[in-house]
């Protein structure tokens, strides 16, 4: 995505938006509560789309107020937004969004401003202007992103049946589910790090449930594989651990994700991972096996305890197919058997490996819940880390650095 595929904004309607902003800003949590209950009460189809977890955490509202005053204090410099619009298209791509649909959030989104602000038309009129330039350039990268999905070999556009083939407890809260095409039709390739978005409504569900979860493989052309940890007040992630079986349909949208392996031969590597972030680093690290990367990877992963240790055996495996490859594991809480089977015990502290990370070409990638990913990037910009040199994926609208 270029600045380019941007239309740029006459001044004028520049001025009138920045002038808003104050307004909007104080209303913030108000403002997106209202469009949210107002799209969702006169257009319930959309409940089929959206997380309706995410709605009644308040990270939806949170992630459209973010985005509305992000765009709205860029509109000179839309150069910094282009990061963000990719990763929401990536998102949208997973869940089918369609034109239609950009149609009907800006209508409610305009109503939402007028009811709640009164401002005149002249700000609606601005403020049309700019939802119009930016869903232009949604509607626009999703139909590449789509396009590309749907030619490549296996590929595809939209849903798609998948039976589950296989089902596997890989630690006390993460299991493994294999899903085959129900076509029998090839798959298509992914990057290392995308994710597979599913949707299903089993019965008791009142709607359709969409969630993104990353491969944790290395393509093959046949089947993919993801990995699922079971939340406490998870409701699709829950069922899939309890109620999930062997020759169940689910629906999948093709792989995207804008968090993924890039690196050159010679680039040193350093997967950080804790719990069950360490899905996406597994194709990560199986793409480096694969290549036989001549340059040195760590694998650096945080566990609570043996028992929620998954995949420990096929990281060890994937490792020994590397010339430069070390491990090191903190449990935080070992328990009695877990002798042997890490590291170091307590937080992730990476003075203790700071020798092995000290090249100046090294890229790190980071997953895992927030505060994880906050604590890590913190000890690597303190230890002299530039913030270009280090990745992460956040589903959701906070951020690490």
């Amino acid at each position: 995505m270029h600045l380019e595929d941007f239309t740029m904004l006459d001044a004028q309607t520049i001025a009138t938006i920045k002038s808003t902003l104050p307004a909007i800003a104080q209303i913030g949590p108000q403002l997106t509560g209202h469009f949210y209950q107002r799209l969702l009460t006169q257009h319930p189809e959309l409940k089929n789309v959206f997380n309706m977890n995410n709605q009644r955490s308040g990270n939806q509202r949170e992630a459209l107020f973010n985005a509305i005053v992000a765009y709205g204090s860029n509109l000179e410099n839309l150069a910094v937004l282009l990061p963000a619009v990719e990763k929401i298209a990536q998102k949208h791509a997973s869940l089918n969004i369609q034109p239609e649909q950009y149609a009907i959030v800006g209508e409610n989104l305009l109503a939402t401003i007028d009811e709640l602000l009164h401002p005149g038309e002249e700000v609606l009129t601005a403020w049309g202007k700019a939802y119009g330039v930016l869903a232009d350039v949604f509607i626009q990268r999703e139909e590449a992103i789509y396009s590309a999905s749907e030619e490549k070999t296996g590929g595809w556009r939209g849903a798609r049946d998948f039976r589950i083939r296989a089902i596997n407890q890989e630690s006390a809260v993460i299991k493994s589910f294999e899903l085959l095409p129900n076509d029998g039709q090839p798959v298509a390739t992914f990057l290392p790090g995308q994710y597979l978005a599913i949707s299903l409504q089993p019965a008791g569900f009142e709607n359709i449930q969409h969630r993104q979860y990353s491969l944790t493989h290395q393509p093959n052309g046949q089947f993919y594989r993801i990995a699922v940890k079971r939340e406490a007040l998870g409701s699709v992630s829950g069922w899939l651990h309890d109620n999930a079986q062997v020759g169940d349909i689910v629906q999948c949208a093709a792989p995207a994700g804008d968090f993924f392996l890039q690196a050159e031969a010679a680039t040193p590597i350093t997967l950080i991972s804790a719990g069950v972030g360490q899905t996406p680093m597994l194709a990560m690290l199986a793409n480096l096996a694969q290549q036989q990367h001549p340059a040195a990877v760590n694998w650096l992963h945080a566990a609570e305890a043996g028992s929620q240790h998954a995949f420990a055996e096929e990281v060890k495996s994937l490792g020994a197919r590397l010339p430069n490859f070390t491990s090191h594991v903190w449990y935080r809480q070992p328990e009695g058997a877990d002798a042997g089977r890490y590291d170091a015990q307590g937080l992730m502290d990476l003075a203790s490996v700071s020798a092995a990370l000290n090249q100046a070409d090294r890229q790190f990638w980071i997953c895992g819940p927030l505060p994880f990913m906050q604590f890590v990037a913190r000890q690597l910009v303190d230890a002299g880390i530039n913030a270009d040199r280090i990745h992460y994926e956040v589903f959701g609208p906070h951020k690490v650095l």
